[in-house]
């Protein structure tokens, strides 16, 4: 895995000194500020919350900001990755350096993956300030995180993919979409087919439902296993692609 270090060194820079990263933080940052507020007001407007449907439980379990979030941050953070290497003639510069397809391919994943984590970071500031209103399940919080990142990681893998597949930053947004919101829409079958196999199959990759799991502080081992296979097989074809441009 030669060169994963500067690699990733030199993407996570490329990230932070540009503006894109900044302005996709403010967007998503407002987005989430919003949908939390909203959240907080319609429990608090409420005569009636049950034990299980507190704001962090609504929030990560019940709010489609978040899900709207994941569709849209990850294509935005992984759309330029080989997309602009291609683009602007610095691949070949990248290919003749003394480092691996997997060290690219994964110097580059392991950048988008910190900073999509580093970005939501600030909204533990949500659950910190509702820590004087009441106790907090600092577990059923450890958990929704895990679920958010687990399948942002995903995401984000499809993202590189989906980079190393065209030049355009446009089309690789678009690609990345498509697929996100198609394994969105396959797991909304879970509201919609009798029960069989194909209900069992659309609630396993159900967004909706890993996350309302989660904001409960259910831990399904299955599920992840589901998400380590969404983030592996995108990232192992991804190298393969690279690969097949030194021999191409």
């Amino acid at each position: 895995m030669s060169g994963f270090r500067p690699i990733f060194r030199r993407e996570l820079l490329s990230l932070w000194v540009s503006p894109l990263a900044w302005v996709v933080l403010t967007v998503f940052l407002m987005l989430q500020g919003w949908s939390y507020f909203l959240v907080v007001r319609h429990l608090a407007s409420s005569p009636d919350i049950a034990v299980d449907a507190g704001p962090v439980q609504a929030y990560f379990g019940q709010s489609i900001f978040l899900i709207i979030s994941l569709l849209l941050l990850c294509p935005a953070l992984t759309m330029r990755l080989f997309a602009e290497e291609k683009r602007s003639g610095t691949l070949e510069a990248l290919l003749t350096a003394p480092v691996t397809p997997t060290g690219v391919v994964l110097g580059k994943y392991g950048a988008v993956l910190v900073t999509y984590i580093a970005m939501w970071a600030p909204t533990v500031l949500y659950v910190v300030i509702l820590r004087g209103t009441g106790s907090i399940d600092w577990g059923v919080v450890a958990s929704s995180y895990l679920g958010v990142i687990a399948i942002g990681a995903g995401y984000l893998a499809i993202g590189v993919l989906m980079s190393t597949l065209t030049r355009s930053q446009l089309v690789a947004f678009l690609l990345t979409t498509v697929i996100q919101f198609g394994l969105f829409i396959f797991g909304i079958g879970e509201y919609v087919f009798d029960p069989g196999p194909l209900l069992d199959a659309c609630s396993h990759v159900s967004v909706f439902a890993q996350m309302e799991e989660l904001s409960k502080g259910v831990v399904d081992l299955r599920r992840l296993v589901f998400d380590a296979t969404l983030i592996g097989t995108p990232l192992f074809v991804a190298v393969r692609v690279v690969e097949s441009w030194r021999w191409g």
